[in-house]
């Protein structure tokens, strides 16, 4: 079983500095939401985003809906052996079903998102099973909740190594988790960084999130064998 987290992701509804912004405010009318229940996007809020504290990590969504979309139609997802976690930078964590099916238009992801942040979870009537929870929840929290055996992070500061290696120690493991960043630039958090027992780097190049998962996961498939599992299973 392999647990992948999309660490420090770009995901958050409008900041409260920002509620009162007139291009926030405007967007907020034209979607006839209100701004606090909105995502904060950087392809309509850039100016408001100009001043914000560390904005040039924050508001792409898009970044996390490539990457999921990219990991739960792998064979890995359905053979029942990916966990998968969204941590963003202001410390919520999301538990992805591994039996949700994500919207691939992006507007539609977006309003499934900022029910996720309104309600706490996807669908929100009580009764049925929730394909998506949210928690408040630091990673430091959620790594000692889910005890994995060895914990990497993926990243440009990392030794470099190749897939191949890095899935077969991952193979040898009985619960790895390997972290990937959620945001445009920069590098994981110093916090982040004190949490993890390696740092990889697997390109020369700073590949896109949905780009590392993608790779990642399947190399992990061919260390496992599920390649050859599936291929048999086609003949049979």
């Amino acid at each position: 079983m392999l647990t992948l987290i999309i660490a420090e992701a770009s995901l958050e509804t409008i900041p409260k500095e920002l509620l009162r912004n007139r291009d926030v405010l405007r967007h907020a009318r034209l979607r006839g939401i209100s701004p606090r229940f909105m995502l904060l996007d950087r392809s309509y809020h850039h100016h408001a985003m100009l001043k914000l504290q560390d904005g040039e990590r924050r508001g792409r969504p898009d970044i996390v809906h490539f990457a999921l979309l990219e990991t739960l139609g792998t064979p890995l997802n359905l053979e029942g052996l990916l966990k998968i976690r969204v941590h963003t930078l202001q410390n919520f964590v999301i538990e992805v079903s591994p039996e949700v099916r994500l919207p691939k238009n992006y507007l539609r992801f977006k309003g499934l998102i900022e029910q996720l942040f309104r309600y706490g979870k996807v669908p929100p009537e009580p009764g049925g099973k929730p394909l998506m929870i949210l928690k408040r929840q630091s990673l430091r929290e959620l790594m000692e909740e889910m005890k994995p055996s060895l914990t990497v992070g993926l990243t440009t500061e990392g030794a470099p190594i190749t897939l191949t290696e890095l899935a077969c120690r991952l193979k040898e493991e009985k619960e790895p988790a390997v972290l990937v960043g959620g945001f445009p630039r920069g590098h994981f958090s110093d916090g982040t960084k004190g949490m993890l027992q390696a740092l990889y780097r697997i390109d020369p190049a700073s590949l896109e999130t949905s780009v590392v998962v993608s790779r990642l996961i399947y190399a992990f498939e061919k260390a496992i064998g599920i390649e050859d599992k599936r291929f048999k299973a086609m003949l049979s």
